[in-house]
């Protein structure tokens, strides 16, 4: 089962993908669709769009994971994150991909055992449950691949 996780962002969104077989969990790729500030909002959601759909149909994931929105103090960037993942849901849903949702707390509860485990410390985390040789970077897709991992562990492959 190949499962993509993502980090919505509508200036930085990080995806991480992983292949699931049996109870072994392997890190296919991962990396970060980024937009620019100076650009209208609704052509940064349409170049998202372009770019997960790219995804989707050059990794043909089973499932997708999203980290759903927590509070933010900023409204403004409240709405423009949710933006951000209504395409994401939009583009996995018109290709019938499963989605899953996980709060931050389950995130970090899921790959480091605390669900307060500051970002550091899931970085850590990924890297060793991944086996990579480095954490991945931008933060972005190692929170993306912290997602993925998070249903990969709870769903039967």
């Amino acid at each position: 089962m190949r499962i993509i996780g993502v980090d919505p962002g509508y200036g930085i969104l990080g995806y991480g993908i992983l292949e699931k077989n049996k109870n072994k969990i392997s890190h296919v790729t991962h990396g970060v669709i980024t937009t620019e500030k100076d650009v209208p909002m609704y052509k940064r959601l349409g170049y998202i769009y372009d770019r997960f759909v790219e995804l989707l149909e050059e990794y043909s994931p089973d499932a997708c994971a999203i980290e759903s929105l927590f509070f933010y103090k900023n409204v403004k960037t409240a709405i423009h994150v949710g933006e951000a993942r209504g395409v994401i849901l939009l583009a996995s849903s018109q290709r019938n991909i499963p989605l899953y949702e996980f709060t931050p707390y389950q995130v970090k509860n899921n790959v480091t055992g605390y669900g307060r485990a500051d970002k550091k410390q899931v970085q850590k985390m990924v890297k060793m449950l991944l086996n990579l040789n480095d954490i991945p970077k931008p933060d972005d897709a190692a929170d993306a691949l912290a997602v993925a991992w998070c249903l990969a562990v709870e769903i039967k492959a």
